[in-house]
Order: structure tokens, then sequence, then C-alpha cells
């Protein structure tokens, strides 16, 4: 069954550019799902009792949700593509998945919901590196 992402990249009526369309679709899911992973994962670090030793996760979380938030969106618009803002774009997404797995693996071991996110993030880090690798 397809996925709404691929649905809308099927009726796009243009040529996507040399894309790889597969790899792109994972790539726009995988950032969706991480960001709302690291949303989810900020909100449930906000309400653990020991929130002050969070802080950093808090803030690698907000931050990542709202850039694989943006790749998503961007990755996700075709008209005018632009190889090396798409290359730039992706790059500080999978830079940012990274920092925010190494943080919420520092945690993962006493909060699940750091365990998930951290998944998430690496899932997200490997699609946006595979997309790349893709670009030629």
């Amino acid at each position: 069954m397809a996925t709404t992402v691929e649905d809308m990249l099927s009726t796009y009526p243009a040529d996507l550019g040399g894309v790889d369309r597969d790899k792109l679709a994972r790539c726009i899911e995988e950032c969706l799902a991480c960001a709302q992973a690291c949303t989810a994962c900020a909100d449930a670090c906000l309400s653990e009792k020991q929130v002050g030793e969070l802080t950093k996760c808090i803030r690698t979380d907000t931050d990542c949700a709202d850039i694989c938030g943006t790749t998503a969106a961007v990755l996700s618009r075709h008209t005018g593509y632009d190889a090396n803002i798409t290359r730039a774009i992706l790059q500080a997404c999978a830079t940012v998945c990274k920092a925010c797995g190494d943080e919420c693996e520092r945690h993962a071991d006493q909060h699940d919901h750091c365990r998930v996110c951290a998944q998430a993030c690496r899932s997200c880090e490997q699609a946006c590196n595979d997309l790349i690798a893709s670009l030629g």
C-alpha cells in the first residue's frame, strides 16, 4: 500500500529532476517521523522529575524537530529544484539527527522516550545520507 508521500510524488506533473523517487519518499517520511518523535520526546522530558538533567536533550530534540520538519517541506517541493539547496539541507538534517540521536542515547537506559527518539534520529540520519549519496 502506497503512503501519502508516495502518492503525492507520483502525482507530480513534471520530472523530479533525476532524484530517486523511492529514496526521496523514504527521506520525507523519516523526516516527518523524526520530527514527531523529537517533539514528543522533548515534551516527555519536560514531564520527568529530573527535568533539569534533560535540558540539553530538550534543546536538541526541539532543534532536530524543527530541522526535520523544514527538510520534509523543502524535499516536498520540486518546482525550480536546486540540487545544491537540497544537498545542504540534507546535510544539516543528517548532522542534527546524529547530534540528537547521540544525546538521546545518553538517556535511553533511563527514559524509553529517549530510546525511541534516538532510533528515529538514526533512521532519519541514514535516509538523509542515502538520498545525498543518490544525488550524484
